[in-house]
């Protein structure tokens, strides 16, 4: 998968080093270029140059195709089109299908990839149509049929793109766009699997209903929405440059937008860069938790994170196993989660550690930037004097190293990190148990 995702990206960058990929009278250089094309395949959402003003309808639409590509998989459009066209899918691209969604059997894995495809294009059509209506009444039906087209599949897709130089901050009270919006970024993070079982689409291998996973998935998510409007409205309650002077039901929902959106999708109603310090380190956490397994988002994933918190509490109340909904998790799974969580924590840090020797900028504004490139989000505190996110004033080591997050943050911090170890031959000898004090 990973070098589909880099095949992706060296072909997004070429065509969007095109003359005619810029808009008339703007350059962008072929750096600027590959940027793009990797925050867009790995549906990150951070910009180095204006989406609606540096582009030109040409390369808005190669952003477009390589948003859709990236979110939905390369593998998963591919094999569809193989099947439509008769071709036989071998057993090696099965693999890294099932791997792709994050599915154990293969069981009718051709029909499953179907209908994820058939799922995205059904929820990006009923999105676009409902925001083309209401963008058309501000730009007109052409304009506002593209920005409606663009938008939502920028929101199922996790990726935060916008053809709005101020994101959606032009649309913080509006019902519409924020609850459209806001729906397809949940849906598009939930992951296929679990859409599907929710919708009947599939069962459980052991019993009818919801499996183990789609519930923690689902409870998770609905936890940390629900507390992250409540810490945001908060935190900023009384900041006059963010919600402090909104009226109540707009500072609600510009919270609830907020709190959707930093677990990987990268719009904002508020300006990030006015928001306070709890606020911003709050919104760290939150894109480093990032979305679903098989889902179109990144970081360390919800259930990582639930079932690292679940592992620490169980050794807190001094309990062997770890229990889910009545199902006890296997001990290879709490190993694979901590494991996870701890190799993106390194590599943050050390990437965050990197850009704060090369670049010079403050603590908080690189971890920021950081954790938004590995959690493929999107939001930044911002270039100053600029529309652009801080990555812009990056130098070229700067910008290559948040494009090496962006691209860790989509295809996984433990994937990665077996591809580039490799697996070792399993071990012949088994030594005598050791002694280590904890804690």
């Amino acid at each position: 998968m990973s070098l589909h995702i880099l095949g992706l990206v060296a072909l997004g960058g070429i065509l969007l080093s095109l003359p005619f990929a810029a808009a008339p009278g703007r350059h962008i250089s072929p750096l600027d270029a590959f940027f793009t094309s990797t925050s867009a395949v790995c549906v990150t959402g951070l910009i180095v140059v204006e989406t609606p003003h540096d582009f030109s309808l040409f390369g808005q639409i190669v952003i477009l195709l390589l948003i859709q590509a990236g979110g939905l998989g390369y593998m998963t459009i591919s094999t569809v089109v193989m099947a439509a066209l008769g071709r036989r899918v071998t057993l090696q691209e099965r693999l890294t299908l099932a791997d792709a969604l994050n599915i154990q059997s293969m069981d009718q894995l051709l029909r499953f990839a179907g209908t994820v495809a058939a799922l995205t294009l059904a929820l990006e059509l009923a999105g676009a149509v409902a925001l083309s209506v209401r963008f058309a009444a501000d730009h007109g039906w052409s304009h506002g049929a593209w920005l409606g087209v663009f938008h939502a599949v920028s929101s199922f897709n996790n990726a935060g793109f916008s053809l709005f130089s101020d994101n959606l901050m032009g649309y913080r009270g509006d019902i519409v766009v924020n609850l459209v919006v806001s729906a397809l970024v949940i849906l598009g993070g939930l992951g296929f699997l679990v859409m599907s079982e929710v919708l009947h689409l599939r069962r459980s291998d052991l019993r009818p209903g919801l499996s183990t996973h789609t519930r923690f998935v689902l409870s998770i998510t609905a936890v940390l929405l629900v507390a992250g409007t409540l810490v945001i409205l908060a935190l900023e309650w009384d900041n006059p440059r963010t919600l402090g002077t909104l009226p109540l039901g707009e500072r609600v929902l510009a919270a609830w937008f907020q709190s959707v959106t930093p677990r990987t999708a990268g719009f904002n109603t508020v300006d990030i860069g006015a928001m306070t310090t709890p606020a911003l380190f709050f919104i760290i956490v939150m894109m480093f938790v990032g979305a679903s397994p098989g889902s179109t988002g990144g970081g360390v994933k919800t259930t990582t994170f639930g079932i690292t918190v679940a592992a620490i509490w169980t050794t807190i109340r001094g309990r062997g196993e770890i229990v889910l909904f009545k199902r006890r998790l296997a001990p290879d799974t709490v190993d694979r989660a901590f494991a996870v969580a701890l190799i993106a924590f390194l590599a943050v840090n050390a990437a965050a550690g990197l850009l704060l020797i090369a670049e010079g900028r403050d603590l908080l504004r690189t971890l920021f930037e950081t954790t938004s490139a590995f959690g493929t989000v999107g939001l930044s505190m911002g270039k100053p004097d600029s529309v652009v996110s801080l990555a812009g004033a990056f130098s070229a080591f700067g910008k290559m190293l948040v494009m090496a997050m962006m691209f860790m943050g989509r295809v996984g911090p433990l994937t990665l990190a077996v591809a580039l170890a490799g697996r070792g031959a399993a071990a012949r000898v088994r030594y005598p148990e050791g002694k280590v004090m904890i804690g």
